[in-house]
């Protein structure tokens, strides 16, 4: 087994189940320790057991580099995989081609664009879209126009070498509180997958809100609506955004904008009375997992789980389609 590809698996399982970042940084960390060595040097560590006196490598990681060097599945990863419950498989996450909402260590997320591209590859999937947040979310450093310009720069690169895989380019973009979107429209237009989201003055008045939320909504470059009542369950929790549920989701229907299904374990927005009125309102969706780590990728199999109770077909599913339809906005004609 390739000690690299272990040390990785284990941060992709420990991301899976929701570890503490230090956890994970240190198996990223010793994976990339070793990436850079050469066989000859690492065969001669482990032989030598010099391994620990390499920056990054404790011993923990130590023992998982040797039992994969030496071709045993190391008992770290053993145990985790045995640990956790397996991700559901159900015929809407058989059908998905990718993930509409996704972060990078760009703003704040933990990996390269690249590490989350081949982990969103590992899972089946033919694309994601790499969407982080906006300028005006300075707490999850938002990029600003010159970095998001950048960033596209950065996306075209990788795809020449990740052909067929593709990194859809987006953002997550701040609706702002006159329903106005955080970034200019010139660079709007040059993205596939526009995600808007409130991320600010969460307890406004319902009236103002839902103004807030459909002038959004009613923007051209609007592409998906992202967890729409900015609940969180864990902790100290937050309670859902107040705002009318049927004009939001009248407005999602009529111009073409999917209601995002979030996978994330604290969020699991909209609750299941909104999403079923979502279905019944007859709106179009995204099952997205807002991952900021590779192993939060594996989270969209419980918004699958929660779109198949709630009667929404895989055609409803904007994630159900190709590269192609996504970039060319083929559901929303």
């Amino acid at each position: 087994m390739d000690p690299v590809w272990a040390l990785r698996q284990i941060a992709f399982q420990l991301e899976r189940s929701g570890a503490p970042t230090y956890r994970v940084r240190a198996f990223r960390r010793a994976a990339d320790v070793v990436s850079g060595l050469g066989a000859d040097e690492l065969a001669d560590r482990i032989r030598t057991g010099t391994l620990r006196t390499l920056p990054g490598i404790g011993e923990v990681t130590a023992a998982v580099i040797t039992q994969a060097a030496s071709g045993q599945d190391p008992d770290y990863l053993t145990r985790l995989i045995g640990e956790g419950p397996p991700p559901p498989h159900t015929g809407l996450r058989a059908a998905l081609r990718g993930d509409c909402h996704t972060h990078s260590d760009w703003s704040d997320g933990g990996s390269p664009p690249l590490e989350m591209a081949e982990a969103a590859r590992e899972l089946g999937h033919e694309w994601i879209a790499l969407t982080d947040h906006s300028p005006r979310l300075t707490v999850a450093n938002g990029l600003s126009a010159s970095r998001l310009a950048d960033q596209l720069d950065l996306i075209d690169s990788l795809n020449v070498s990740l052909a067929p895989f593709r990194i859809l380019s987006g953002i997550e973009v701040d609706i702002l509180e006159d329903g106005s979107l955080d970034q200019s429209p010139e660079l709007l237009g040059r993205l596939d997958v526009v995600v808007a989201s409130v991320h600010s003055k969460l307890r406004m008045p319902s009236d103002a809100m839902t103004a807030r939320m459909v002038a959004a909504i009613r923007n051209p470059h609007t592409d998906v609506l992202g967890h729409c009542t900015g609940r969180i369950l864990v902790g100290r929790g937050r309670p859902e955004s107040a705002f009318d549920p049927e004009v939001v989701f009248s407005a999602c229907r009529d111009n073409g904008v999917a209601v995002e299904i979030n996978c994330r374990p604290e969020r699991q927005d909209p609750p299941d009375p909104l999403l079923r009125l979502a279905a019944e309102t007859g709106c179009l969706f995204t099952i997205d997992t807002d991952a900021h780590a590779p192993g939060q990728l594996d989270w969209i199999g419980s918004g699958c789980v929660r779109a198949e109770q709630s009667g929404i077909p895989p055609s409803r599913v904007v994630n159900t389609l190709n590269a192609l339809a996504i970039t060319g906005q083929a559901w929303r004609r």
